[in-house]
Protein backbone atom coordinates (compact mmCIF):
# COMPACT_ATOMS: atom_id res chain seq x y z
CA UNK A 1 0.00 0.00 0.00
CA UNK A 2 1.26 3.46 -0.91
CA UNK A 3 0.97 4.95 2.57
CA UNK A 4 2.10 1.84 4.41
CA UNK A 5 -1.00 1.36 6.56
CA UNK A 6 -1.80 -1.96 8.16
CA UNK A 7 -5.57 -2.18 7.99
CA UNK A 8 -6.10 -5.89 8.48
CA UNK A 9 -8.55 -6.70 11.25
CA UNK A 10 -7.02 -8.38 14.31
CA UNK A 11 -8.67 -10.74 16.74
CA UNK A 12 -7.49 -9.54 19.82
CA UNK A 13 -5.87 28.44 21.93
CA UNK A 14 -6.94 30.36 19.02
CA UNK A 15 -3.94 29.82 16.74
CA UNK A 16 -4.65 26.09 16.39
CA UNK A 17 -5.55 25.10 12.83
CA UNK A 18 -9.28 24.34 12.69
CA UNK A 19 -10.29 20.82 11.73
CA UNK A 20 -12.79 18.78 9.81
CA UNK A 21 -13.50 15.24 10.90
CA UNK A 22 -15.24 12.23 9.44
CA UNK A 23 -17.87 10.33 11.43
CA UNK A 24 -17.10 6.77 10.35
CA UNK A 25 -20.41 5.45 11.71
CA UNK A 26 -22.80 8.16 10.55
CA UNK A 27 -20.98 9.04 7.33
CA UNK A 28 -20.88 12.77 8.08
CA UNK A 29 -18.17 15.32 7.34
CA UNK A 30 -18.12 17.73 10.28
CA UNK A 31 -16.39 21.07 10.59
CA UNK A 32 -15.27 22.14 14.04
CA UNK A 33 -14.82 25.80 14.89
CA UNK A 34 -13.71 27.44 18.11
CA UNK A 35 -15.19 30.70 19.32
CA UNK A 36 -14.14 32.76 22.32
CA UNK A 37 -16.89 34.02 24.59
CA UNK A 38 -17.00 37.22 26.61
CA UNK A 39 -15.61 35.28 29.57
CA UNK A 40 -12.51 34.37 27.57
CA UNK A 41 -13.42 30.69 27.39
CA UNK A 42 -13.09 28.85 24.08
CA UNK A 43 -16.11 26.85 22.93
CA UNK A 44 -16.24 24.23 20.17
CA UNK A 45 -18.98 24.56 17.59
CA UNK A 46 -19.63 21.66 15.21
CA UNK A 47 -21.69 21.66 12.03
CA UNK A 48 -22.18 19.17 9.22
CA UNK A 49 -20.68 19.91 5.80
CA UNK A 50 -23.16 19.13 3.04
CA UNK A 51 -22.11 16.62 0.39
CA UNK A 52 -21.00 16.71 -2.34
CA UNK A 53 -18.07 18.95 -1.48
CA UNK A 54 -14.77 19.78 -3.18
CA UNK A 55 -11.50 20.97 -1.67
CA UNK A 56 -7.80 21.02 -2.37
CA UNK A 57 -5.99 18.28 -0.45
CA UNK A 58 -2.25 18.62 0.18
CA UNK A 59 -1.44 14.98 -0.57
CA UNK A 60 2.18 15.86 -1.37
CA UNK A 61 2.70 16.74 2.31
CA UNK A 62 0.42 14.19 3.94
CA UNK A 63 1.71 12.90 7.27
CA UNK A 64 1.42 9.31 8.47
CA UNK A 65 2.20 7.69 11.79
CA UNK A 66 0.27 7.08 14.98
CA UNK A 67 -2.44 8.81 16.98
CA UNK A 68 -3.76 8.44 20.53
CA UNK A 69 -6.64 10.06 22.40
CA UNK A 70 -5.73 8.43 25.73
CA UNK A 71 -4.90 11.80 27.31
CA UNK A 72 -8.20 13.31 26.18
CA UNK A 73 -6.50 15.33 23.44
CA UNK A 74 -5.06 14.12 20.12
CA UNK A 75 -1.44 13.00 20.48
CA UNK A 76 0.16 12.71 17.02
CA UNK A 77 3.44 10.93 16.32
CA UNK A 78 3.69 11.48 12.57
CA UNK A 79 6.11 12.30 9.75
CA UNK A 80 5.65 13.46 6.17
CA UNK A 81 5.24 10.71 3.62
CA UNK A 82 8.65 9.57 2.42
CA UNK A 83 10.40 10.49 5.67
CA UNK A 84 11.27 7.91 8.34
CA UNK A 85 8.11 7.00 10.21
CA UNK A 86 8.20 7.30 14.01
CA UNK A 87 7.98 4.14 16.07
CA UNK A 88 4.63 3.29 17.56
CA UNK A 89 4.72 4.15 21.30
CA UNK A 90 4.08 1.12 23.53
CA UNK A 91 1.51 2.95 25.69
CA UNK A 92 -1.65 1.11 26.65
CA UNK A 93 -5.09 2.64 27.07
CA UNK A 94 -7.45 2.17 29.99
CA UNK A 95 -8.85 -0.94 28.26
CA UNK A 96 -5.40 -2.53 28.13
CA UNK A 97 -5.20 -2.23 24.35
CA UNK A 98 -2.56 -0.20 22.46
CA UNK A 99 -3.28 3.49 22.90
CA UNK A 100 -1.76 4.54 19.57
CA UNK A 101 -3.29 3.60 16.22
CA UNK A 102 -2.04 4.13 12.65
CA UNK A 103 -3.26 7.46 11.29
CA UNK A 104 -2.88 10.10 8.62
CA UNK A 105 -3.01 13.89 8.88
CA UNK A 106 -3.41 16.21 5.89
CA UNK A 107 -4.43 19.79 5.12
CA UNK A 108 -7.45 20.67 3.00
CA UNK A 109 -8.70 24.03 1.75
CA UNK A 110 -11.61 25.70 -0.02
CA UNK A 111 -13.25 29.12 0.19
CA UNK A 112 -15.97 27.99 2.59
CA UNK A 113 -13.86 25.95 4.98
CA UNK A 114 -10.61 27.88 4.73
CA UNK A 115 -7.50 25.86 5.57
CA UNK A 116 -8.23 22.95 7.88
CA UNK A 117 -6.62 19.81 9.19
CA UNK A 118 -8.16 16.45 8.44
CA UNK A 119 -7.00 13.27 10.18
CA UNK A 120 -8.28 9.78 10.96
CA UNK A 121 -7.24 6.50 12.51
CA UNK A 122 -10.19 4.22 11.67
CA UNK A 123 -9.07 1.33 9.46
CA UNK A 124 -12.04 1.78 7.13
CA UNK A 125 -11.04 5.39 6.43
CA UNK A 126 -7.33 4.51 6.17
CA UNK A 127 -8.19 2.10 3.36
CA UNK A 128 -9.97 4.68 1.23
CA UNK A 129 -7.25 7.27 1.94
CA UNK A 130 -4.70 4.77 0.70
CA UNK A 131 -6.71 4.31 -2.50
CA UNK A 132 -6.95 8.09 -2.93
CA UNK A 133 -3.20 8.47 -2.47
CA UNK A 134 -2.62 5.77 -5.09
CA UNK A 135 -4.68 7.86 -7.52
CA UNK A 136 -2.57 10.90 -6.59
CA UNK A 137 0.67 8.98 -7.23
CA UNK A 138 -0.60 7.83 -10.64
CA UNK A 139 -1.52 11.36 -11.76
CA UNK A 140 1.07 13.65 -10.16
CA UNK A 141 3.75 13.35 -12.87
CA UNK A 142 1.29 14.71 -15.44
CA UNK A 143 0.35 17.61 -13.15
CA UNK A 144 3.70 19.01 -12.02
CA UNK A 145 3.36 22.13 -9.88
CA UNK A 146 -0.35 21.61 -9.28
CA UNK A 147 -2.32 20.23 -6.34
CA UNK A 148 -5.29 17.84 -6.49
CA UNK A 149 -8.90 18.77 -5.93
CA UNK A 150 -10.73 16.01 -4.09
CA UNK A 151 -14.50 15.63 -4.32
CA UNK A 152 -16.51 13.71 -1.75
CA UNK A 153 -19.51 12.75 -3.85
CA UNK A 154 -21.25 10.74 -1.14
CA UNK A 155 -20.66 7.79 1.15
CA UNK A 156 -20.07 4.08 0.80
CA UNK A 157 -21.23 1.49 3.33
CA UNK A 158 -18.60 -0.90 4.69
CA UNK A 159 -19.65 -3.96 6.70
CA UNK A 160 -17.19 -5.79 8.94
CA UNK A 161 -17.80 -9.13 10.64
CA UNK A 162 -16.52 -9.33 14.21
CA UNK A 163 -16.91 -11.84 17.06
CA UNK A 164 -19.56 -9.48 18.42
CA UNK A 165 -21.49 -9.46 15.15
CA UNK A 166 -21.58 -7.36 12.00
CA UNK A 167 -20.51 -3.72 12.28
CA UNK A 168 -21.60 -1.12 9.73
CA UNK A 169 -19.56 1.93 8.80
CA UNK A 170 -19.62 4.65 6.14
CA UNK A 171 -16.53 5.91 4.34
CA UNK A 172 -16.13 8.93 2.06
CA UNK A 173 -16.73 8.14 -1.60
CA UNK A 174 -14.03 10.42 -2.96
CA UNK A 175 -11.71 10.88 -5.91
CA UNK A 176 -9.41 13.43 -7.51
CA UNK A 177 -11.46 15.36 -10.06
CA UNK A 178 -9.18 18.26 -10.96
CA UNK A 179 -5.68 19.71 -10.51
CA UNK A 180 -5.19 23.41 -9.75
CA UNK A 181 -2.51 25.90 -8.79
CA UNK A 182 -1.55 25.68 -5.13
CA UNK A 183 -3.58 28.21 -3.09
CA UNK A 184 -1.39 30.68 -1.20
CA UNK A 185 -3.56 30.09 1.87
CA UNK A 186 -2.26 26.52 2.12
CA UNK A 187 1.11 27.95 3.14
CA UNK A 188 -0.29 30.61 5.49
CA UNK A 189 -0.14 33.40 2.92
CA UNK A 190 -2.98 35.83 2.16
CA UNK A 191 -4.85 35.19 -1.03
CA UNK A 192 -3.69 37.28 -3.98
CA UNK A 193 -5.87 40.28 -4.77
CA UNK A 194 -8.03 40.01 -7.86
CA UNK A 195 -6.40 41.96 -10.72
CA UNK A 196 -8.27 44.98 -12.04
CA UNK A 197 -9.65 44.06 -15.46
CA UNK A 198 -8.21 46.18 -18.29
CA UNK A 199 -10.40 48.55 -20.25
CA UNK A 200 -12.04 46.87 -23.24
CA UNK A 201 -10.14 47.23 -26.50
CA UNK A 202 -11.65 47.77 -29.90
CA UNK A 203 -10.82 44.80 -32.10
CA UNK A 204 -11.01 45.00 -35.85
CA UNK A 205 -13.83 42.93 -37.28
CA UNK A 206 -11.32 41.37 -39.64
CA UNK A 207 -9.28 39.94 -36.76
CA UNK A 208 -10.47 37.18 -34.46
CA UNK A 209 -8.91 37.46 -31.02
CA UNK A 210 -7.85 34.12 -29.55
CA UNK A 211 -7.81 34.15 -25.74
CA UNK A 212 -4.90 32.43 -24.02
CA UNK A 213 -5.64 29.08 -22.38
CA UNK A 214 -7.04 29.48 -18.88
CA UNK A 215 -4.74 28.45 -16.03
CA UNK A 216 -6.17 25.81 -13.71
CA UNK A 217 -6.54 28.26 -10.83
CA UNK A 218 -9.53 26.63 -9.15
CA UNK A 219 -11.47 29.88 -9.03
CA UNK A 220 -14.67 28.08 -8.02
CA UNK A 221 -12.92 26.88 -4.86
CA UNK A 222 -11.11 30.00 -3.63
Amino acid sequence: MALGFSTQATGSGGDILPIVKWDAKGGDLIRQDRTQGADGMWVKDESEVALPVKFVMDLERIEVGFLSFASGAPDFRVAKIGEPRPECPPDLGADGKPAFKPCFRVRICNKDLGVREFSHSAKTVLRVMDDLHNQYEAQKSANTGLVPVVEIAGTEVVKINTPQGELRFKVPQWSITQWVERPAAMDGQPAAAEPTPPAPEVVSAAVTATPPPAAPAGGDLF
